[in-house]
């Protein structure tokens, strides 16, 4: 497996900050992002059950760039399978 980097969070320090990959393999998105606090987890709760391998995280509106350019490359790794 080989991440592939789309960026980070442009408004935080570059370290430990949202970040977006597209896995070269499986052509799947992976986000980083800030944990959701109990409210926002709790809306999401209301929806139904999160299992203990998922997580809720919070990605900056601001990241919207790029994570549609990740959805773009995993959109046509996955035509490529």
């Amino acid at each position: 497996m080989a991440l592939l980097l789309f960026g980070k969070d442009p408004n935080t320090n570059g370290d430990d900050c949202p970040t977006v990959w597209v896995d070269s393999t499986s052509a799947d998105l992976v986000l980083q992002g800030w944990k959701a606090d109990e409210a926002t987890e709790a809306e999401c709760l209301a929806v139904g059950h999160i299992p203990g391998d998922e997580a809720v995280v919070r990605i900056p509106a601001r990241m919207v760039p790029l994570i549609r350019k990740a959805c773009d490359e995993a959109e046509q790794r996955a035509e490529l399978r």
